[in-house]
């Protein structure tokens, strides 16, 4: 008796730790799941209503978000010329477009299920801490930080029509926003050397070659099984 109360004690421990472990499996998997961020992919209109922000994937995994000033409010400075970003800490940048240029730095997904690394700030030439989710489709929560102290946080709204003057085609495109070197997207392999340089394509052996043009003034040949007539006296 005493070895079949033990027998039977063992095995309903076994099956409560089985059930245990897949009870703790399907947990951890729900984490894993929660903590995956929703794509905030898409054009985003800030808080104050001052530019229009495009946010996609970059990277060379295409793990990374990337964002770009694609509608400036004000596009113009007070002379009426394009406004540029003078405040840039980066000389070679001070004489870029505002309309276009890269602010958010190719932010990583963290394990809470949002993105953080840095923002730029056109207005004063700082970069910031920032860290930006979204709870619930067409709004996006910001929140930046300096020195770790000084925090504040923001709301988006996204938009899916066209504003006047809005750049809407591809990253370092024609009538699209300029990436940051370190996130300018690769070129493809499909293009040609015909595309690339202009020149033709050379021929591929065994190929076959065009007609060679008639010559003016040439008689065309008689048709076969039929004899020409002898010029008239």
């Amino acid at each position: 008796m005493t070895i079949r109360s033990t027998t039977g004690a063992a095995v309903r421990g076994w099956r409560s730790a089985i059930m245990l472990g897949a009870l703790s499996g399907l947990a951890l998997t729900g984490l894993a799941q929660a903590a995956s961020p929703r794509d905030p992919s898409g054009v985003w209109l800030t808080e104050d209503g001052k530019a229009r922000i495009r946010l996609e994937k970059c990277g060379a995994q295409n793990n990374h978000l990337c964002g770009y000033a694609v509608w400036l409010k004000t596009p113009l400075n007070d002379e009426g010329k394009p406004r540029v970003d003078f405040r840039n800490p980066d000389v070679k940048k001070q004489s870029r477009p505002s309309l276009g240029h890269q602010l958010i730095l190719g932010l990583k997904p963290n394990t809470e299920g949002k993105y953080e690394g840095k923002i730029y700030n056109a207005e004063n030439g700082k970069y910031y801490d920032v860290t930006l989710w979204s709870d619930q489709p067409g709004e996006l929560t910001l929140r930046g930080c300096m020195l770790a102290i000084l925090c504040g946080s923001q709301t988006w709204e996204q938009k899916s029509d066209a504003a006047p003057g809005q750049l809407t085609g591809p990253t370092n495109g024609a009538n699209g926003p300029r990436a940051d070197a370190e996130w300018a997207p690769k070129p493809t392999a499909a293009t040609g050397a015909a595309a690339t340089t202009g020149t033709a394509a050379p021929t591929k052996p065994g190929a076959a070659r065009p007609a060679t043009p008639k010559t003016a003034g040439a008689k065309p040949a008689a048709p076969a099984g039929t004899t020409e007539a002898p010029p008239e006296d």
